[in-house]
């Protein structure tokens, strides 16, 4: 595995690469807002060219992959977000939604060869594809970037194991990009019918969680396995290197970790929702709440690599919760802890007291009295129409998990 970087900016110094993208920023806004209508409409009033740096990137809004659902049903199949600027998408995709992604134009548009590069694929290695090419892009993200290296591609697919296998013994590739699971599905089903499977050497996988001890069962066979974290709509937005240590975010991605149901960030090693802005020509996409949980996590990578860490995916943000027949959201409980400036951090436990819901209101405050309870109960009532006890705690006593509606009712 090399300990060389894909591209020498990967290591140039945090202020150089935050001040090149902060540079690219403003055109990149006023070219969306220009050329996409519905870019027009989600940033109207807002003065593209004072965007300069992450604070003003921050006073913008988040736009969710949920919103853009609806806007792509309004206004079908892009919401009115596809520039309108002569580029043509390559490939359109169906993902489960239906969410509709244009491919942009380029050898590796979604930016995956850096964390192939990372993983340990080099030029001339053969590729075994196992994600799906079947209407959602994830067998093209990876098809591209190995592609982009200089890799040969067998595009397998989802399924039809026994031709794997069968390939696997032929082509003898090198390289295995797929979910976690599933490379050991093609091991396991190689050594009942005795084909050799030993030319795999590294692999990338995504789309599932790469428990140690399967990492540690692929390393006993002589195969490395890193991870990546990507979404159809943006890409390969972070990856691990040889060090192992959380997952180097990618060049040309701005990443936000904010407070679920706002667009306020939170400090780094605090867990909160993954939002992301690329520099995609086609599909631009800006402030896009992933709904993904995440953190920063401190310092740089001992590879070399000076880009910020994520912790990997940590949950889902989208904590959108039926109490009592009503649906409580995230934005409810940033909206009660505006109102009340003595409140830093809140959660919302939902559980059963008999046959009904109840929910409790956890909020940290250093101030323990004064009838701040009795307030942020009403406001609890006024904003949610549902009565709750409201619970006074000291700063850095809630869990750093990300939950802002934590739903703890037993549905055994």
């Amino acid at each position: 595995m090399s300990n060389q970087p894909y591209e020498a900016r990967e290591q140039q110094s945090p202020a150089q690469r935050e001040q090149h993208l902060f540079a690219r920023l403003p055109e990149q806004l006023h070219g969306a807002m220009q050329s996409a209508p519905g870019w027009a409409a989600q940033l109207d009033g807002i003065d593209a060219h004072s965007v300069t740096d992450r604070a003003a990137l921050a006073k913008l809004p988040v736009l969710r992959k949920s919103e853009m659902l609806e806007k792509q049903k309004s206004a079908p199949p892009f919401g009115g977000f596809l520039s309108q600027n002569g580029v043509t998408a390559a490939r359109v995709f169906m993902s489960p939604g239906p969410i509709w992604e244009p491919q942009a134009p380029g050898l590796d548009p979604w930016n995956g060869a850096r964390a192939l590069h990372a993983a340990g694929f080099k030029a001339g290695d053969t590729v075994l594809n196992a994600f799906s090419y079947h209407l959602t892009p994830g067998g093209f993200i990876l098809d591209q970037a190995a592609i982009a290296m200089g890799c040969s591609v067998f595009p397998a697919g989802v399924g039809n194991t026994d031709m794997q296998v069968e390939a696997v013994e032929v082509l003898q590739p090198t390289g295995f990009t797929g979910t976690p699971d599933y490379l050991k599905v093609l091991l396991d089903r190689g050594a009942e019918q005795g084909r050799d499977m030993s030319s795999i050497k590294v692999a990338l996988v995504s789309g599932g969680a790469l428990f140690p001890a399967l990492r540690e069962e692929y390393a006993s066979n002589g195969i490395s396995v890193a991870q990546c974290y990507a979404t159809a709509d943006l890409g390969v937005i972070a990856y691990e290197t040889e060090a192992r240590e959380g997952m180097v975010v990618n060049e040309d991605y701005i990443v936000e970790i904010v407070r679920p149901g706002t667009g306020e960030p939170v400090a780094d090693g605090e867990v909160g929702e993954l939002v992301v802005t690329n520099f995609n020509p086609l599909y631009p996409l800006i402030r896009f709440g992933t709904g993904d949980l995440s953190m920063v996590m401190p310092g740089q990578s001992p590879c070399g690599r000076t880009n910020m860490r994520l912790a990997g995916w940590m949950g889902r943000a989208d904590q959108r919760t039926k109490i009592k027949g009503m649906f409580v959201d995230p934005s409810q409980i940033a909206q009660i802890l505006s109102s009340h400036p003595e409140v830093k951090k809140a959660r919302l436990s939902v559980s059963r007291a008999g046959a009904s819901d109840a929910m409790k209101l956890s909020v940290e405050t250093e101030v323990m009295g004064n009838g701040l309870a009795e307030r942020v109960a009403d406001t609890l009532r006024d904003v949610t129409r549902l009565k709750g006890d409201v619970e006074l705690v000291s700063p850095g006593t809630l869990p750093n998990d990300g939950k802002v509606i934590a739903d703890e009712r037993d549905y055994g």
